[in-house]
């Protein structure tokens, strides 16, 4: 990484730049004293922060942004062009925690220290309960300051309640605002319905409108606006009315090379790696190993198989698969349990007992360690993920000297090219997958060559040193160019979270004409703010993502797949737990399986077209019972459920609740858009239900010849004269989706 021009240096080293007018005379009480140099103010309010054995994992508000706040103001610390670096959080007096927390400043070096402020009550608290206390640390943050006799050259927040302080300390100092969010709370919303928490607990418990409030506040007022990964700027900040791009800058984290390190002579005799060879018949052949949560978009399905389908590759190494920690599968929530059923049950269909190695629990100290011990085996680090926004796990890979290989998807796609310590694939195809292993594990040249490259690649872009450069490069032009006008204040009245959604069928509707696509997929981009956007698909979620990265579909806001059996909400894909158990009602797919098995006309479709609530075949109508026959016989059998037929050859059977049309509508409900103000696109019978009712509707010209017909006499309802993509944007057109989004007056009635 370059330093700053001569000329960008002279304005960081300057110490006449940017005092105001209200800026108190005399030395700051620092080891800077007058030093020429900057002067940062860094905010991090909740979480347990300390400059030594820091608690990550204590509680939810103590995890990777104390972390990155600590080895940050460390990082800066250390640059010539800095003079001094305070991180401002809350000061902590209470039993139950370690009395470092209340010391009002700990020093992590001779130019950068923690400075603990009173806010509120002595005790901790989280940070949902700390909103009412932020004016009391804004008004003790500008007393210290000020009292410190020389005004900062910049203030740093993170997170939105330092946000909403940071805003105020700078607006007071005439200082320009620096802002990480970390997390954001419409993306935070997004998961909290996915894991069923209702609209009204939601508010309560996570004050969210105050959070999204102080989020569009901090947006509008920042100077400067960092953030780890693209995906992180483009579909996540994106969403905010003052986002603005121009203001952002992309500087991923550091790796704490104190942890993840090339192998040392005492990996061998860590308690894990006995856990480990408890596992496998030949411990010492090269390791491929994974490290991920035990969910269904982490994609361990693929990897497994992709090992158990190649005879070379079980030949050669062994799998060695990181799943969590647990004490019996069973008590796990329902998502967890699949995962790690499934992969029980796929090393058995492989018959992979002694090759793969996956330990029932580990302690975070040991992670590093499980890198080292793939890297001395001359192993590779695999990350199939479905989605990859950032990829810290392949930094962590590279500095541990082990070669990856990689979903390419996301923040992967960047961290290799800037390391070069590996190879990218298509997470679903499991033959590449395991060809790629096989490329770097059957070539020792290779290996070498890769794991040179990612040691030297991730100290050269991801260490706190180039971070810290980086950081004061994107910097200098805020400093040397003033304090702009900061955008129009957010007006009060609920927060504005998206008012109207569009929801389409994935291949009927999108695939069949590209210009209309690109067209399509621009006027998305352009109004995500205002508008969800939203694909229904009989296709898993796996298909789906993997159509939609082919064809270059924007990302959608909410995925209902399976023929509405799960939901799914960007941008990690969090699957809706309370819509799976709501669906799960009378829900027995064995019964249905021995009704349907033995007619004629009828076979079951391949594994990867099943899931835990769609039971899918093929039907040859000539020979097959009609669809009342069917009904009728599931009936007599005492199955409630649903059963569609789409382009006349594929039957599905799905639990009662569970439909395109059910799913969106619970959407919906969840999300607190009016039906009226959404609008569903199909093209084949599977959507029908989604189109009926009070919902905004098209009928795209391509639609299955035989299906929809019926919708006809329902009303209310436009049949486009264009097919695909060029289809739903006549239906925009038509309903005026963007503007007054309704019926047109003339239909009415």
């Amino acid at each position: 990484m370059a330093p700053p021009t001569q000329g960008a240096y002279a304005v960081l080293m300057d110490p006449r730049r940017r005092i105001p007018a209200n800026g108190m005379p005399g030395s700051r009480d620092s080891a800077a004293g007058d030093t020429p140099g900057l002067r940062l103010v860094l905010i991090s309010i909740h979480g347990l922060i300390r400059g030594r054995d820091l608690e990550l994992g204590r509680d939810a508000d103590t995890g990777g942004q104390t972390l990155y706040v600590v080895e940050l103001a460390r990082a800066l610390g250390e640059r010539p062009e800095v003079a001094a670096v305070d991180l401002l959080t809350r000061r902590i007096v209470d039993p139950q925690v370690s009395p470092d927390y209340a010391q009002p400043c700990e020093r992590l070096s001779d130019t950068a220290r923690i400075i603990r402020l009173d806010a509120g009550p002595d005790g901790y608290l989280p940070k949902e309960a700390l909103w009412d206390h932020l004016d009391c640390f804004a008004d003790n943050a500008l007393a210290f300051v000020r009292a410190g006799g020389q005004a900062p050259d910049a203030i740093h927040s993170h997170y939105a309640d330092a946000g909403y302080v940071g805003r105020r300390l700078a607006a007071h100092l005439d200082a320009p605002l620096v802002h990480t969010g970390h997390s954001l709370g419409r993306v935070k919303r997004r998961r909290l319905l996915a894991a069923g928490l209702g609209r009204d607990v939601i508010e309560a418990r996570y004050q969210m409108t105050r959070r999204v409030r102080a989020e569009e506040g901090t947006l509008a007022a920042a100077e400067l606006v960092i953030a780890s990964t693209a995906d992180e700027v483009e579909e996540q900040y994106a969403l905010y009315d003052h986002y603005q791009p121009g203001r952002m800058r992309i500087i991923p984290p550091g790796v704490d090379f104190d942890r993840f390190h090339p192998p040392g002579d005492d990996d061998a005799n860590a308690p894990i790696a006995r856990e480990l060879e408890r596992f496998l018949a030949d411990p010492e052949r090269p390791q491929i190993l994974a490290i991920s949560r035990p969910d269904e978009r982490k994609n361990i399905a693929t990897l497994v198989e992709a090992y158990g389908s190649s005879p070379a590759l079980r030949e050669q190494a062994n799998l060695v698969i990181v799943a969590g920690s647990r004490d019996d599968i069973r008590d796990l929530e329902s998502g967890a349990q699949a995962v790690l059923t499934g992969l029980l049950l796929d090393i058995d269909r492989h018959d992979l007992h002694g090759k793969v190695a996956y330990p029932k629990r580990h302690r975070r100290p040991e992670v590093p360690v499980l890198y080292r011990l793939a890297a001395a085996s001359g192993g590779v680090f695999v990350n199939p993920a479905l989605t990859e926004p950032f990829g810290l796990t392949l930094l962590e890979a590279a500095a541990s000297g082990l070669p990856v290989v990689a979903t390419e998807d996301g923040g992967p796609r960047e961290i290799i090219a800037n390391c070069g310590h590996g190879l990218l694939v298509d997470p679903l195809d499991a033959a590449a997958l395991g060809a790629a292993l096989l490329a770097i594990l059957g070539d020792p040249a290779e290996w070498r060559r890769l794991s040179r490259q990612g040691l030297a690649g991730v100290r050269r872009h991801y260490s706190w040193t180039a971070h810290a450069e980086r950081y004061l490069a994107a910097l200098e032009p805020v400093l040397r160019e003033g304090v702009p006008e900061p955008a129009p204040e957010p007006t009060g009245g609920p927060v504005p979270y998206q008012d109207r959604a569009l929801f389409t069928d994935l291949d009927q509707n999108l695939l069949g004409d590209p210009a209309a696509l690109a067209q399509f997929a621009r006027l998305v981009r352009a109004n995500r703010k205002r508008a969800v956007f939203g694909i229904a698909t009989g296709r898993s979620l796996e298909s789906a993502l993997q159509v939609m990265r082919r064809h270059e579909i924007p990302v959608p806001d909410v995925l209902i797949s399976s023929l509405g059996t799960a939901i799914h909400y960007a941008p990690e894909f969090e699957p809706d737990a309370a819509w799976a158990r709501h669906i799960d009602h009378l829900w027995t797919p064995q019964a249905v399986r021995e009704v349907l098995d033995g007619l004629p006309g009828l076979k079951r479709q391949p594994k990867h077209e099943l899931t835990r609530f769609k039971i899918s075949y093929y039907i040859d109508p000539l020979v097959a019972p009609s669809l009342d026959a069917i009904n009728s016989l599931l009936h007599q059998a005492d199955q409630t459920v649903n059963v569609s037929l789409a382009f006349g050859q594929f039957l599905d059977v799905t639990p009662v609740r569970a439909s395109k049309g059910m799913a969106l509508r619970w959407f919906a409900d969840r999300w607190e858009i009016p039906l009226e103000r959404v609008l569903a696109s199909g093209g084949s019978g599977a959507d029908e239900d989604m189109m009926r009712g009070n919902t905004l509707a098209v009928v795209v010209a391509n639609r299955h010849h035989r299906e929809l017909h019926d919708l006809a006499e329902a009303g209310g309802i436009h049949f486009a004269r264009a097919g695909y993509a060029a289809g739903i944007l006549e239906a925009i057109a038509h309903y005026d989706f963007y503007g007054a989004c309704a019926v047109p007056r003339e239909e009415e009635g």
